[in-house]
């Protein structure tokens, strides 16, 4: 806790800090800001853990715009009911969610910094808009804290409670774990966010009274209901979240019932286009500046660029309603990925991914499913390994891509852990000739949007002019979008060639990502057979 007669040591270090966390409860975390800004060297960066971000969003309002552009706020999801420095852990945020809230014009380099700060200590960093944070930590935090404290409270007031105590399971230790919390710290994050609290209070409150009236009716079918409908619910979120339960958990009979007649009536906005989606990411991941987008597919396929580009150092705000905010890193920003980055199943990721990681001077790995694992990508492998870049595949030519195998990546690690902002191939000449590329000039085997747009994040980095000539047309999202990012590119419609030189860098941009028209066709075929 900040302690007002240690003023004069906090001075002394302030001046000496090239990154401060503020770890304290919400209202003093907000207090200290104010008094944290005179105290700090002039490129200094701040951040928080305090779980109620929109509190120090406001109190950032009062800050020196220099300051508050490099002020980030965070918070790890991390911790335990027991406080004080004996409850200390050197692994408490490994693996661990860390969620960045970045201010709006939060510099993108002060938000690099904070990634890698919280990558140092192996913890999962992801990025969410302020009020949505404090909607859903409210619901999945706050809320269990406060039944937990109350739940406690109620019983100790029961007549006879010791035997209720005495009495009691295991299940009720585990569910009461909660109030050991420290309570300063908790009534100040009630307090500080309890808006948001008191709605999902609400929301509660009136399913309890939902399910007094089943128990009244003793109403076995819908109490089954519900319970079966949360069991499957916790058990798909400890699986997906958590890598805990069965990986597979067995099929539910679904039976569809289809009669003819009826009619279909109404307007939508149909899903972002799946291959946009995956450029979008990838692109402002690695340009200078905030790329905002819109239209996002949240789909598993496009999320798995979303997580590669995140393990590799990457703020990405969202999505939220198809809406992400990416705060770019620059061409050589990208940090080395921790472990093998999983692309599921799909194919688009794993080699729009490879082309971009073969000119990084670090080692990565790309798996996939079992579906994607049988899929050719020598197709991809060969072009790139003529360019000068190490990739393997297996002996059949399938996943997983290994890129740059035998690459040191515990300089750039070390760089990370210190807050080092230099990229990896300023520090260590050997590791990047080893991650550098040559141009090529290369015709496509066959008309492949996805093959070319790999050559083509590969040639960003290769020495001099990359040129692709294509057998027909095939799709040129990548070259529209490059242009959209200021990137200089050669397109010859008639002979099927694109060119592009490497070395410039990416601007940011805005990009709203149009409907995909595959989605459409179900909603078309059910307009046109119906009245």
């Amino acid at each position: 806790m900040y302690d007002a007669t240690a003023q004069a040591d906090l001075s002394d270090l302030a001046k000496q800090a090239d990154l401060i966390v503020i770890a304290l409860p919400p209202q003093a975390a907000a207090e200290m800001l104010p008094t944290l800004a005179p105290l700090l060297k002039p490129d200094a960066v701040v951040t928080d853990v305090s779980s109620v971000k929109s509190l120090m969003a406001q109190a950032a309002k009062s800050l020196d715009p220099a300051l508050r552009r490099r002020f980030v706020p965070g918070h790890p999801i991390a911790g335990s009911e027991r406080s004080g420095y004996g409850a200390a852990r050197k692994d408490l945020f490994r693996t661990r969610n860390v969620i960045l809230t970045p201010l709006p014009d939060n510099d993108p380099m002060a938000v690099a910094q904070v990634h890698r700060l919280w990558r140092a200590l192996d913890a999962e960093v992801l990025g969410m808009d302020i009020a949505r944070h404090d909607e859903v930590l409210a619901a999945t935090s706050h809320l269990p804290h406060l039944l937990a404290y109350a739940i406690v409270d109620m019983l100790l007031r029961q007549t006879r409670n010791e035997d209720i105590f005495r009495y009691a399971a295991g299940g009720f230790a585990d569910f009461s774990r909660l109030a050991s919390s420290d309570p300063l710290m908790w009534a100040d994050i009630f307090r500080t966010n309890a808006g948001p609290v008191e709605a999902v209070l609400n929301t509660y409150i009136k399913d309890l009274k939902d399910f007094k009236k089943t128990l009244r009716k003793k109403d076995h079918a819908a109490m089954m209901t519900k319970f079966n409908r949360s069991r499957r619910g916790r058990e798909g979120f400890l699986r997906k979240y958590l890598n805990e339960g069965d990986p597979k958990p067995p099929a539910e009979e679904i039976i569809y019932k289809v009669e003819p007649g009826g009619s279909v009536r109404g307007a939508l906005r149909l899903p972002g286009d799946k291959s946009i989606s995956h450029r979008a990411v990838i692109l402002g991941a690695i340009a200078d500046g905030v790329t905002q987008v819109r239209g996002f597919l949240e789909g598993d396929d496009s999320l798995r660029t979303v997580a590669a580009l995140r393990e590799m150092g990457v703020t990405i705000t969202g999505p939220e309603r198809g809406c992400l905010t990416i705060y770019g890193v620059g061409r050589h920003g990208l940090q080395p990925p921790r472990r093998p980055l999983d692309m599921g199943n799909s194919g688009t990721a794993m080699r729009l991914l490879a082309g971009l990681l073969a000119a990084q001077p670090f080692a990565a790995t790309l798996t996939g499913d079992e579906s994607l694992s049988g899929r050719p990508m020598a197709r991809i492998a060969e072009p790139l390994k003529l360019m000068g870049a190490s990739i393997e595949t297996d002996g059949q030519g399938t996943p997983p891509l290994v890129i740059n195998a035998g690459i040191s990546r515990v300089g750039s690690d070390e760089r990370a852990a210190s807050g080092d902002e230099r990229p990896a191939r300023d520090g260590d000449k050997a590791k990047a000739k080893a991650g550098s590329l040559k141009a090529i000039n290369y015709r496509l085997p066959v008309a492949s949007a996805q093959l070319k747009s790999c050559l083509l994040l590969a040639g960003l980095y290769a020495d001099g002019q990359t040129e692709i000539t294509e057998p027909a047309i095939c799709r040129d999202h990548t070259e529209r979008m490059l242009t959209g990012f200021g990137y200089p590119i050669e397109r010859d419609a008639e002979q099927g060639v694109c060119r592009l030189t490497g070395g410039h860098p990416l601007r940011a941009t805005d990009i709203d990502i149009p409907a995909d028209i595959s989605a459409a066709a179900f909603f078309m075929v059910a307009a046109a057979i119906t009245p």
